[in-house]
């Protein structure tokens, strides 16, 4: 079993940029494929980012390629997302999210086991 805990979310003007971090805890950090999701007002929660157990293979939707970088440092247990080019379009609360086994369902919600709380990202026009 792992817990998250989300930090970084604040308040960020439009083309701002804001770093989030998900520190797990436990010693099977490595064990988990990693991802960010997001979720605004009155919206189902939407991918953003996964990544794989070493950190060398990354995803994002289209909405945020170019513009934001997931990484992994397995030896301090903590996921990130720097996040470039923020629109307004990008407020939300943003989750961090773990799962134990490998599918090609890395977009769905439904894959991962592990939640963190959310941190609130506001990006003002």
């Amino acid at each position: 079993q792992v817990q998250l805990v989300e930090s970084g979310g604040g308040l960020v003007q439009n083309g701002g940029s804001l770093r989030l971090s998900c520190a797990a805890s436990g010693r099977t950090f490595s064990s988990y494929y990693m991802g960010w999701f997001r979720q605004a007002p009155g919206k189902e929660r939407e991918f953003v980012s996964a990544i794989n157990l070493s950190g060398g293979t990354t995803y994002y939707s289209d909405s945020v390629k170019g513009r934001f970088t997931i990484s992994k440092d397995n030896a301090k247990n903590t996921m990130y997302l720097q996040m470039n080019g923020l629109k307004p379009d990008g407020t939300a609360i943003y989750y961090c999210a773990a799962r134990k086994y490998y599918t090609t369902g890395y977009r769905s919600t439904t894959s991962y086991d592990y939640w963190g709380q959310g941190t609130q990202v506001t990006v003002s026009s």
